[in-house]
């Protein structure tokens, strides 16, 4: 095996477009699975996010495709022969733009398809055909549905961070796709991290699969420097600043564990003076590609979102991960830190602690399978003051003041009032109330009337009616009752 592009027995238009964006010597990951995928054999691949997984599964595939290439502009000349999964949008978003760039000097075609967006656009450029199709599971599954896409002649299928895509909210939309598919295929899986249970998962839909591991499971990279912060929930912001002003750096992603938490982090980071966007899973797919364009040139200094950023998505030379909140899968930890460090290149990863995350640091303790220190953060007097919440006790009321720990705004105080000198206590005298005049009658004794009640009329007719015959004396007659109406018999 050979460890550069330039002795990889790829073809020409393939060898001037790696030449182009720069590539010389391979990954791991790359000098294993390239000369694997190229006889033609099923992989599941292991390795480190930001190892170069795309370029090792995209050109040999290209390789391999490039006896149907043809200049032909009928559809049916271009039918898709290779498809990519990926769960996220962003992520398909930038493999797609990477497998353009590999096949720019080639005649096969590539697009992407993904949710969030207008299907009309999409559904006009597959009639057109395509050889390589990057697709989100949602949004394939729309499109065969409404027959834009036929995938009956598929060669090469590749999940792309596949422990996510075989996780169980993946699983069924996965199975109906490859059920589309014909069962002559090469299956090729590549991601960070494989637990048993998904090995024993993704071996189903692989043939006599090679496994590659290039480096040890659940790893991160080397070159990333990991710190433990003990850090109070209200003083996470101050915490960052510091960091980022004794540092000296100009971009970080900054991950939170839920979206509202997001979006409030993101405005109050701004408040404070650093240009900040937000990107998380309630805003448009148009918002989310104009935040990581904004964040890729520059325009903003710090990236806020959860973990729909956390998979695949490479931005060359952003130099800290900060971990707002510690992930609740210790997982998502590797894939978070996993976004500086890119291929080779030195980064740093900073998780807040509070007091109520030690059970997840003890989870990701299991996963790397090391011992992990909170170390103290002492603050800098002549840093930014961030106002936190707190309570201030001025011996009549209690009030709050400032910014909850997640940036929620809260209603100002009541600010305390100076102390004054006790007054001269008085003795309290009740004055008494006039008396009110009072109706003579009601001072009176009750008296029962004597009057004689009359009878009524109706029992007196019933009296003096006519004794009806036949009737036993030991039975007695039913009371009667007065009645609101009179009834005719």
């Amino acid at each position: 095996m050979t460890s550069s592009f330039s002795n990889l027995s790829l073809a020409e238009p393939l060898a001037r477009a790696v030449a182009d964006m720069g590539y010389e010597s391979m990954t791991p990951i790359q000098e294993q699975a390239i000369p694997v995928v190229l006889q033609g054999k099923d992989v599941m691949g292991a390795a480190q996010t930001g190892t170069g997984k795309t370029a090792a599964f995209t050109l040999p595939l290209l390789q391999r495709m490039l006896q149907h290439e043809n200049a032909s502009t009928s559809p049916a000349r271009h039918p898709v022969r290779a498809l990519v999964l990926l769960p996220t949008r962003e992520l398909a978003v930038q493999v797609a733009e990477q497998v353009k760039l590999y096949a720019k000097y080639t005649n096969l075609r590539s697009m992407v398809v993904f949710g969030g967006m207008d299907m009309k656009p999409q559904t006009l450029e597959l009639k057109k055909g395509v050889e390589v199709l990057v697709a989100t599971p949602g949004r394939l599954l729309d499109h065969i549905e409404a027959k834009n896409t036929v995938l009956n002649q598929v060669e090469y299928v590749v999940l792309d961070e596949a422990d996510r895509m075989l996780d169980i909210g993946f699983l069924p939309d996965l199975q109906r796709i490859l059920s589309y598919l014909p069962k002559q295929r090469i299956t090729l899986l590549f991601s960070a991290t494989f637990s048993p249970e998904i090995k024993r998962l993704a071996s189903s839909y692989l043939q006599d699969p090679v496994t590659i591991e290039v480096a040890r499971s659940n790893a991160a990279a080397s070159t990333v420097e990991q710190h433990f912060y003990s850090v109070s929930p209200d003083d996470k912001r101050r915490a960052l600043h510091q960091i980022l002003r004794q540092r000296g750096m100009k971009q970080a992603f900054v991950f939170v564990n839920s979206k509202l938490g997001c979006a409030r982090l993101a405005r109050s980071l701004e408040r404070e003076g650093l240009k900040t966007t937000a990107l998380h899973g309630d805003k448009s797919q148009d918002e989310r590609l104009k935040a990581l364009e904004a964040f890729k040139s520059g325009e903003v200094d710090l990236l806020v979102c959860t973990d729909v950023a956390a998979r695949g998505l490479d931005i060359k030379d952003v130099p800290a991960v900060f971990n707002f909140d510690v992930p609740f899968n210790a997982e998502d930890y590797i894939h978070r830190i996993g976004r500086t460090g890119r291929a080779g290149a030195e980064g740093l990863a900073v998780s807040f602690v509070a007091s109520s995350d030690n059970r997840l640091v003890v989870d990701i303790e299991k996963l790397l399978n090391t011992r992990i220190e909170l170390e103290p953060i002492e603050f800098d007097e002549d840093g930014p003051r961030i106002k936190e919440q707190g309570r201030i006790n001025d011996g009549r009321r209690m009030y709050r003041e400032g910014e909850g720990a997640d940036g929620g705004e809260r209603l100002a105080a009541h600010a305390p009032r100076e102390r004054r000198e006790p007054r001269e206590r008085r003795e309290y005298t009740p004055q008494r109330q006039p008396a009110k005049s009072r109706d003579p009658f009601f001072d009176q004794p009750y008296e029962p009337s004597t009057a004689v009640q009359a009878q009524p009329a109706w029992e007196a007719a019933a009296k003096s009616g006519p004794v009806r015959s036949g009737v036993s004396a030991n039975i007695k007659s039913k009371k009667r009752v007065a009645a609101l109406f009179q009834t005719s018999h």
